[in-house]
């Protein structure tokens, strides 16, 4: 697998909230050491819930506007939505079992 897709402020409402399955946005931005940590750690888990549960990145320096609207601060930061609702966030740096346990409640 190439890794999560990129989308854009555009692309928010369509490939996120209105998603038929769960969905992680990373926030994240090319020169975030920690970003690029996790990034194989999502993966992962994104191929392990394949078909079951999206995985996105949403640059943060090409995209203001759905940052703003979470208020996301620092990056990396993860939201799980889940019906176009958000349903958990993660702020910084995390290990693969944090990020499962991060999903666990898209599966509840």
């Amino acid at each position: 697998m190439a890794g999560a897709p990129y989308i854009t402020d555009k692309e928010f409402e369509s490939k996120v909230l209105q998603s038929e399955v769960p969905v992680v946005l990373d926030f994240t931005a090319a020169w975030c050491g920690p970003c690029k940590a996790i990034a194989p750690l999502l993966d992962q888990v994104a191929n392990q819930h394949e078909g079951a549960l999206k995985v996105y990145k949403l640059d943060i320096d090409e995209n203001a506007e759905t940052p703003n609207q979470f208020g996301v601060q620092t990056i990396p930061t993860l939201l799980l939505f889940k019906g176009g609702k958000l349903i958990n966030r993660n702020v910084g740096s995390i290990n693969k079992v944090g990020i499962e346990k991060f999903v666990k409640p898209a599966f509840d």
